[in-house]
């Protein structure tokens, strides 16, 4: 089969572009805090937080250096003992262990649901001991994990539920009751991530805490601010983790632009669902019927593992980019082998690492640009 020539370049993801149609509001929030020279804790940081909050239905959010501290002040607020156990997914990204790990708490890996990805509330459920002091849930890739029975489980036990909504921003979870709720405002602790390619990403690092709980709001403030209750009053230890002003003004400008994004990303899983459907060998990304789905990823499975690196060699000769999120189970990694786990314990995870493959998908991506992309996995 001959292809024809891709109908404009393609990317993973098009920061350029993005970046380029907000140019003239970025310049103005940069000029903004260049002229007030508060570039730490300045103004903005506490605007963009209420601004957030607001958009995620109420949630306080708590500002602070990047997704990973944002972890580390999630557990660092329930006051674990040292060694309790945190339930965490084995596919995930290693950050949701290392945070754990370097507070000296054990992270306790169990495997995932083959259709949405994320954690197993029954492997959950499994895995409690009288140690167990914390699950966190990750909502991977767009969607929510399981908050129905993640949430009931961790109240049966009196367990905290911390989630990692990393790749979720802005989803929402419809319980059995008719509640909705935003991801990450359901547990005792919800973290984010403002990596650049995240759905909503800064130009540098960034991160942010969300709660419902006004008293946990004020305990993670502080324990982002040195552990201090005012200057050089310093109740707890703490880190010093805080969401730079500049970030904090960008972020603000593309905020406003997230809901658009968010629509566009899911006009384009739509048009990969149509396309894709019916190519044999590949399965497409499943939803659950409760979440919405933000689509950080849209992530196929090439049925026959074997197949799935000769793929991604094939789309990248056509011009097509492709990643690999995760190409190694946590359980696998090097630093992780003191866990003591097995090749073969979490089959789940260790089937996706060797299926999964993410295609191009930001808000720029065209219908055309689509086609092609499903025009080369079709001809493969």
């Amino acid at each position: 089969m001959i292809l024809p020539a891709p109908p404009a370049p393609i990317h993973l993801l098009n920061l350029a572009a993005e970046h380029a149609a907000l140019q003239p509001a970025l310049d103005e929030a940069l000029r903004e805090v260049m002229a007030s020279a508060a570039f730490i804790q300045g103004p903005a940081v506490a605007t963009f937080a209420a601004e957030l909050g607001e958009y995620l239905g109420g949630a306080h959010v708590v500002p602070c250096a990047n997704g990973t501290d944002a972890l580390t002040l999630a557990l660092l607020s329930l006051e674990l003992p040292a060694g309790a156990e945190v339930i965490v997914p084995a596919f995930t990204y290693v950050a949701t262990l290392e945070a754990a790990a370097l507070l000296g708490l054990k992270p306790v890996l169990v495997d995932v649901r083959p259709d949405t990805f994320n954690i197993d509330p029954a492997a959950v459920e499994a895995a409690l001991t009288p140690r167990t002091g914390a699950i966190v849930a990750v909502h991977l890739f767009g969607q929510c994990a399981d908050l129905e029975a993640l949430k009931a489980i961790s109240t049966r036990h009196g367990v905290a539920l911390i989630e990692d909504n990393a790749q979720a921003i802005g989803a929402t979870f419809r319980f059995a009751s008719g509640e909705t709720a935003f991801a990450g405002a359901v547990g005792e602790v919800g973290t984010t991530s403002f990596f650049p390619s995240k759905n909503l990403g800064c130009l540098g690092d960034g991160g942010a805490l969300l709660t419902r709980d006004t008293a946990r709001a004020a305990l993670l403030r502080q324990l982002a601010n040195h552990g201090q209750s005012r200057k050089y009053h310093h109740q707890r230890i703490g880190l010093n983790s805080r969401l730079d002003t500049l970030q904090a003004a960008l972020l603000r400008v593309k905020l406003r632009q997230l809901p658009a994004n968010t629509a566009a990303r899911q006009a384009v899983a739509a048009r990969y669902d149509a396309a894709l459907a019916g190519v044999p060998g590949l399965t497409i990304p499943a939803r659950d019927p409760r979440s919405t789905h933000v689509f950080h990823q849209y992530t196929i499975q090439v049925n026959e593992p074997e197949r799935r690196d000769e793929l991604q060699h094939f789309l990248s000769g056509c011009g097509v980019p492709t990643m690999i999120y995760y190409p190694l189970p946590v359980h696998a990694q090097p630093a992780y082998a003191y866990l003591g786990y097995r090749a073969g314990q979490f089959p789940v995870a260790e089937n996706l690492c060797g299926t999964v493959l993410s295609l191009p998908i930001h808000p720029l991506l065209t219908e055309e640009q689509v086609t092609y992309v499903a025009e080369v996995i079709g001809g493969f």
